[in-house]
């Protein structure tokens, strides 16, 4: 059974940056393409990026493209998520998820981890 566990959120001012971290487990990560979602209070979960062997993928609706960078390091298994120019609006509980198929928006991925908080302060 695939498990992911996200690590790395917190608390950042606005400008700020942090950088989120999932590792895979579990299966064959490079069978994988893995990702992130995100969802604030009150609104719906939101993709946000996701990567594979061949590329990158960026939710180009949230704003995200341009300030974020989704990597790999396939040694460990493990997706990070540098968030640089944090905003107000990025804050939302993030979740590392991962699936045989493409993982973008609209998409529902068969596996997902706890989340972690991201918080961004004006």
């Amino acid at each position: 059974q695939v498990q992911l566990v996200e690590s790395g959120g917190g608390l950042a001012k606005a400008g700020g940056s942090l950088r989120l971290s999932c590792k895979f487990s579990g299966g064959s990560f490079s069978d994988y393409v893995v990702g992130w979602f995100r969802q604030a209070p009150g609104k719906e979960r939101e993709f946000v990026a996701s990567i594979t062997w061949g590329r990158a993928r960026y939710n180009d609706v949230n704003s995200v493209k341009g300030r974020f960078t989704i990597s790999k390091e396939p040694a460990k298994n493990t997706v990070f998520l540098q968030m640089d120019s944090l905003k107000p609006e990025d804050t939302a509980v993030y979740y590392c998820v991962a699936d045989k198929a493409l993982v973008v928006d609209g998409t529902r991925p068969d596996y997902w981890g706890q989340g972690t908080q991201v918080t961004v302060s004006s």
